[in-house]
């Protein structure tokens, strides 16, 4: 799946931990609602998986060449163990982080680590086994699309306990461009923004650089989620609905139709006097506490 659509699995897949939470503490909320429509959603997007289309291809195309390594899992948790630091952890905490198996090791040196090790299927099925947070983050650094299947993400997908393993196994791994697909994340990223009162605007504010690069999608079922997204973050509040506007700038300055199109047609509900007026009394959602 596209970025966007991967950035919106994440978020839907925090609206299905959040409503479980909520489920066995007894309460009710939002999500209760909507999940079996979010679900419907993720089921199609793992149908999709690269491990449907790799048995499309041809024979001499369906299977990737076997991969070798002299990296040794030991030898990386070792090394991930020696650039941990606990202050670091504490930090991780503080934004929401699962810190009860992490070392407190920075994505940029994560990122080194992976330059080194290179594409490694094996050893980031190895690394994801382990259960520490940045072994995970770093499987979905150096795990390579063409043999991810289908049952790998839905084993993954069952793990995630953290925003940011989210985030890197979705944007590195999950990665598609069709257009039913692509447009399933925007509407992920409507939904979420319709249902989710309690949604900090952070989320919501991460999804607007995807927006202007996916404006000027020209496929008219695109185009009109993207618009569709949009539109919904800038009715949320105030605060979003000012960052919505700014978007819709930055989108119009493009030279694509689709774009102008998604930036006039938003900004003219986004403008008009019946959303401000129901905005006057909104504020900023903060971080969770």
């Amino acid at each position: 799946m596209s970025s966007a659509s991967a950035q919106a699995l994440k978020t839907q897949l925090v609206y299905r931990l959040q409503d479980r939470e909520r489920k066995t503490a007894g309460k009710k909320g939002p999500y209760a609602v909507s999940d079996s429509r979010i679900q419907t959603a993720f089921r199609g997007l793992s149908q999709l998986s690269s491990n449907r289309i790799l048995n499309e291809k041809s024979p001499d195309q369906a299977r990737p060449r076997k991969q070798s390594s002299s990296v040794k899992l030991e030898q990386i948790i070792h090394e991930m163990d020696t650039r941990g630091d606990p202050k670091a952890v504490a930090g991780m905490a503080r934004f929401g982080i699962e810190t009860s198996k992490a070392f407190g090791v920075s994505i940029p040196q994560l990122r080194d680590l992976a330059g080194k090790i290179g594409k490694n299927h094996h050893l980031a099925e190895q690394l994801w086994g382990t259960g520490i947070h940045e072994a995970r983050i770093l499987a979905g650094m150096i795990d390579d699309p063409a043999w991810v299947t289908e049952d790998q993400m839905e084993k993954w997908v069952a793990d995630f306990d953290s925003w940011d393993i989210v985030d890197g196994s979705c944007g590195n791994l999950f990665e598609r461009k069709e257009e039913y697909v692509k447009r399933a994340g925007f509407v992920l990223m409507a939904e979420l923004a319709v249902h989710d009162r309690k949604a900090v605007d952070k989320t919501f504010l991460d999804f607007l650089p995807l927006i202007v690069r996916e404006a000027s999608d020209e496929r008219n079922f695109v185009k009109k989620a993207v618009n569709w997204a949009l539109r919904q973050i800038g009715k949320r509040n105030a605060a979003l609905n000012a960052a919505a506007i700014e978007t819709c700038s930055k989108i119009r300055d493009s030279d694509s139709t689709s774009a102008k199109w998604v930036a006039s047609d938003a900004l003219r509900e986004l403008t008009s006097a019946p959303v401000k007026r129901k905005l006057s009394g909104t504020k900023q959602q903060g971080p969770r506490r």
